[in-house]
């Protein structure tokens, strides 16, 4: 892949494996979770890229093992230039002030046992960037900026609905004033109504604050509302990545296409005359993935080559990538 001297964010064949371990006292490992198995991609400065497919593919891992919450197993994080991989300590600890994270659950990721205040003030006294009343100056300053009144500081999670909570954790995430923030699907607990809110709220913060985005989900329609680019990921590697128009007009590798296909269309007679696709079989076993093309087992279009190579992550078209053998001569 190309490295953009825009990128904030490159990550070269990102990999994160689980061990699998047997036994009380004396534990074997006797196998590993591919959890994620060499992502490569770039996220440039002031962009959202979108991280899309189904549960379980490996997405959060990603998110997760980017921010070094997972510490990975091998390949490369580079921020700003700068390996995170080979960070420890507090060297790590200063890089994390420049990168923060949006949880899915607004109901698990906030403390019960503290208040507002002290939630959002958190990060300020760890990284001792405010004492004393500067901190709360700067919590009412946050929570302004999330659309909740400043008065509420002092109250806890449990008395907040859904989506107010997920607006604390953005306040929390903003707190630092990072450059990357990671995106953990932080809409899928939410009602439709309130899906709009917050995704308009990160939209109003990005143009404010020059903000990056790494936007984990799998409700297609919301990606392409929010990002520049998209990247599919299927049981732990990436098949695809391109702006969000070519992808959503010209979609290149099969997993993408039936993906797609599933996309309600408000229109009922373009609906009426459109192919969807269905998906045979269930997602394989990350424990112990097919050989060659992961999505191989439930592909229509699979051949003997499928099974025994594994497709080469490459450039179809200028900023489309794909991982597909037969990548542009599928029906």
């Amino acid at each position: 892949m190309n490295t953009s001297d825009a990128a904030l964010l490159s990550v070269r064949n990102l990999v994160k494996h689980f061990p699998i371990k047997r036994g009380i006292i004396f534990q074997k490992e006797i196998g590993a979770v591919h959890a994620v198995d060499g992502v490569t991609f770039d996220v440039h400065r002031g962009e959202t890229l979108g991280l899309v497919g189904e549960s379980g593919c490996g997405k959060s891992t990603t998110g997760r093992t980017i921010l070094q919450l997972y510490r990975p197993t091998s390949g490369q994080v580079l921020f700003d230039g700068i390996d995170l991989v080979t960070l420890k300590g507090n060297e790590l600890r200063k890089m994390r002030r420049r990168m923060q994270m949006i949880f899915q659950d607004p109901y698990a990721s906030l403390n019960p046992r503290m208040t507002v205040g002290e939630i959002i003030g958190e990060p300020l006294l760890i990284h001792g960037v405010a004492r004393g009343k500067a901190i709360q100056e700067r919590v009412e300053q946050l929570l302004e900026l999330v659309g909740l009144n400043p008065a509420f500081s002092n109250r806890y999670p449990h008395e907040f609905s859904g989506g107010q909570r997920q607006r604390i954790g953005v306040a929390r995430a903003l707190a630092l004033q990072p450059d990357l923030i990671v995106c953990d699907e932080p809409i899928s607990a939410l009602d439709v109504s309130i899906q709009a809110q917050v995704v308009n709220l990160l939209e109003d913060l990005q143009q404010q604050f020059g903000l990056t985005y790494l936007f984990i989900a799998h409700d297609l329609s919301m990606v392409r509302h929010i990002s520049n680019r998209i990247a599919v990921m299927y049981l732990g590697v990436l098949v695809e990545l391109a702006d969000r128009t070519e992808l959503y007009s010209n979609p290149l590798h099969p997993y993408t296409q039936a993906l797609l296909s599933a996309v309600p269309i408000p229109d009922p007679f373009v609906e009426e005359r459109r192919r969807r696709i269905i998906l045979e079989g269930d997602v394989p076993s990350p424990v112990n993935p097919p050989s060659g093309c992961r999505f191989r087992t439930r592909c229509k279009y699979a051949k003997e080559r499928c099974s025994e190579e594994k497709p080469e992550w490459r450039e179809f078209q200028p900023g489309h990538f794909v991982a597909c053998h037969f990548a542009g001569e599928l029906g």
